[in-house]
C-alpha cells in the first residue's frame, strides 16, 4: 500500500512529489503517456519565476523531476486505466489500475493536466511552437511589433486576443460564426480595441509557412466557399482545453467540460483525494499556478495522512 501516489508529471505532479517527498512521505508519481505535460511542448519559458534569461520547457521538467527523485520520490511509466474506492474495514483506500497492474494508495494526487484542442491540420503540427501557439500569456511576447491571428470565439479567444493587442502590433481573430460566443464584456472590450479585428464566418483551413516559422494562413469562407490568404507571423488557437479526467469519470465529481471539481483547498468530493494543476484549473492555466496547486495538494495529503495515522 502506498501512502501517496500521484497521478501525472507535469510541473504540478512534479511540485506535488518535490513536497511530499521532502516530507518524507515516499511518492510513487505515474508519468503517463505525457510525462512533462504542455511544458514539454513550450519553448522559452520566460515567465517562471527564477530564470531571468528564460528556460526551455522540457529543461524546467528535467530539472523538477530531478529535484523530485533526489528527495525521494519514485517514478513509474504508465496510463491509468481505472480509478476506484476501497475500504479495508477501516478507512477507504484507492486503487488505480496503470497498464494491467494494480496500484493501492492512502492518498492521492490527480495532477493529469490538459491539452489544447487543435485545429486537426498537418501544418498546425509542423509549425507548433514556430508560430503555433496555445498560450498567448506564455509566447506572445515573443511577437513584439509583429502581426498575429488568433483562432475561436469564446472567452478564452477575447482574453487571448486583448493580451496579444498589449505585445504585438496587430491581432485577427478568425471566428467560424456571425457572433461571439464570449461573455458581453469581452466581446465589447475585443470588438472596441483599435488593434484587434475579427474575420467572421470564417476558418482556418492552412497555415502556411517557409519551412521554419510560419507566413500566412488561409482562410475559408464558411457561407461561400472563397478562400483567401491573410500574412501573418503566429497563428495563437483558443479554440478550448480538454482536460485528461477520463479515467475518474463517475467516480469524481466533473463539470460540463470534464474539470474535476475540487474546493479551495484543492479537496475532491473522495478523502485523501486531491487535485492539482490545468486538470482543475479552467481560468490561469500556468506553469506557476499549477505548481502552486501542487504545493497545496501535497501539504493537504500530508494533513490528511497524519489524520489517519492518528
Amino acid at each position: 500500500m502506498e501512502k501517496l501516489v500521484i497521478i501525472g508529471a507535469g510541473i504540478a505532479g512534479l511540485t506535488a512529489a518535490i513536497y511530499a517527498a521532502r516530507a518524507n512521505l515516499q511518492p510513487l508519481v505515474i508519468s503517463g503517456k505525457e510525462e512533462g505535460g504542455q511544458l514539454m511542448l513550450t519553448t522559452d519559458v520566460e515567465n517562471y519565476p527564477g530564470f531571468p534569461e528564460g528556460v526551455l520547457g522540457p529543461v524546467l521538467v528535467t530539472k523538477c523531476k530531478e529535484q523530485a527523485k533526489r528527495f525521494g520520490a519514485r517514478f513509474m511509466d504508465g496510463n491509468v486505466e481505472s480509478f476506484s474506492v476501497k475500504n479495508d474495514g477501516k478507512n477507504n483506500f484507492y486503487e488505480i489500475v496503470v497498464d494491467g497492474e494494480k496500484v493501492e494508495a492512502l492518498t492521492v494526487i490527480i495532477a493529469t493536466g490538459a491539452s489544447a484542442k487543435m485545429l486537426g491540420l498537418e501544418s498546425e503540427l509542423r509549425y507548433f511552437n514556430r508560430g503555433v501557439h496555445t498560450c498567448a500569456t506564455c509566447d506572445g511576447p515573443l511577437y513584439g511589433g509583429k502581426d498575429v491571428v488568433v483562432v475561436g470565439g469564446g472567452d478564452s479567444a477575447c482574453e487571448e486576443s486583448l493580451f496579444l493587442s498589449k505585445v504585438t502590433n496587430f491581432v485577427t481573430i478568425v471566428h467560424r460564426r456571425d457572433a461571439f460566443r464570449a461573455s458581453k464584456i469581452m466581446q465589447e472590450r475585443a470588438l472596441s480595441n483599435p488593434k484587434i479585428k475579427v474575420i467572421w464566418n470564417s476558418s482556418v483551413e492552412e497555415i502556411l509557412g517557409d519551412g521554419k516559422k510560419v507566413t500566412a494562413v488561409k482562410i475559408k469562407n464558411v457561407e461561400d466557399g472563397s478562400s483567401r490568404e491573410l500574412k501573418t507571423d503566429a497563428v495563437f488557437l483558443a479554440i478550448g482545453h480538454i482536460p485528461s479526467s477520463a479515467a475518474f469519470k463517475g467516480v469524481l465529481d466533473l463539470d460540463e467540460n470534464g474539470y474535476i471539481k475540487a474546493d479551495s483547498r484543492m479537496r475532491t468530493k473522495l478523502p485523501g483525494v486531491f487535485v492539482a494543476g490545468d486538470v482543475y484549473d479552467r481560468i490561469y492555466k500556468q506553469a506557476v499556478t499549477a505548481a502552486g496547486m501542487g504545493c497545496q495538494a501535497a501539504l493537504e495529503a500530508e494533513r490528511h495522512l497524519e489524520g489517519i495515522s492518528k
